[in-house]
């Protein structure tokens, strides 16, 4: 790909709008019913045995579905490696040594392309492989609006421009939610994806030791599980180590209100949700109501699931990497 269309495409996407009503229209629920009528079912196949041989897998490929959507839209260009010519997503600062789990949605486009080649995308992918992985965790099940195409390329910046820290409070959240048409309620129900994973001791040290540059713990973390976490995540230790993100790490459930109640969110972006007014009130009715949770949750993927750029898009062969066309034809682009 040359550097001018690199440009090009750079420029393009740094006027874009991300929107829950651009290029909406085919989306739809049972879109591959005819053309591959089996799609849904690989999916959650392969997801399972993912799962079975790594239960964590299920938390990390439902993160990859926030760490796109959110990022120019559903478009599966977290999924594209780096190029002499192109910086992905993968290595932004959201992402690096964070995300995990490709090679899970790799071993589902093998199994879709030779079931039927060339006609699921990866960005679909993604979203059938997410809510199957909350599923096959003990959580929800929904019907996912499918019939998204693939980005042509991807940019490390736009990941840089709009993934939030763990260091975030929710006021950050809650206007970053915002720009997406995201409710309150829909950003702290989608916080509850933190039921089911794992954290690095990275994303917390700071509030055990040195909380808002104050040389001392976060006072809203409870002594006790300070006492846990300060094992785990001793002060100049390995902060690659990993802990739980609530106390049923591989259930998908309420245990994360529940915890977040009770001073034990293991990010400051979770524990915030509690300490924040605006926020205080959906934490305290999802830790008492599972169901309720459930239903928010869901509603909140499925709005998040609409968000789409407009660019125009592929169905790729490959989730790493744009076919061989060429990008300016794609584009429509005169060379």
């Amino acid at each position: 790909m040359s550097p001018f269309v690199i440009l090009l495409l750079l420029l393009f996407l740094s006027k874009i709008t991300v929107t829950p009503d651009a290029a909406t229209t085919s989306l739809r629920r049972s879109y591959y019913s005819k053309t591959c009528p089996e799609a849904e079912t690989i999916v959650r196949s392969v997801i399972k045995r993912a799962m079975i041989r790594e239960t964590r897998s299920g938390a990390s490929v439902m993160r990859l579905q926030f760490h796109d959507c959110f990022v120019n839209g559903c478009d599966g260009s977290l999924l594209l490696d780096d190029t002499p010519d192109m910086l992905g997503e993968k290595l932004s600062l959201s992402n690096i040594n964070s995300l995990r789990s490709y090679e899970v949605i790799d071993e589902v486009k093998e199994a879709l392309e030779e079931a039927c080649p060339e006609t699921v995308s990866c960005a679909d992918i993604v979203i059938m492989s997410a809510r199957d992985a909350v599923l096959l965790s003990g959580g929800p099940k929904w019907e996912v609006k499918l019939g998204r195409k693939d980005s042509l390329t991807a940019s490390q910046q736009a990941s840089d421009d709009v993934m939030p820290s763990p260091r975030a409070n929710a006021t950050y959240l809650i206007n970053l939610f915002k720009r997406f048409n995201l409710s309150v309620k829909d950003m702290v129900a989608l916080s509850g994806s933190h039921s089911i994973g794992k954290g690095r001791c990275f994303s917390v040290v700071f509030r055990l030791y040195n909380q808002s540059g104050s040389g001392k713990p976060d006072p809203a973390m409870d002594p006790f599980f300070r006492e846990e976490l300060d094992r785990i995540c001793p002060l100049g230790g390995d902060e690659e180590v990993t802990g739980n993100l609530d106390a049923t790490p591989k259930i998908f459930d309420n245990q994360y209100f529940i915890d977040l109640v009770n001073g034990r969110g293991f990010l400051n972006s979770d524990q915030t949700l509690y300490t924040f007014p605006e926020t205080r009130g959906y934490v305290e009715v999802f830790s008492q109501n599972q169901s309720e949770f459930f239903r928010a949750f869901v509603e909140g993927m499925i709005k998040m699931g609409d968000l789409q750029s407009g660019l125009p898009g592929e169905i790729r062969r490959n989730c790493r990497k744009v076919n061989d066309a060429p990008v300016a034809t794609l584009l429509n682009i005169e060379r």
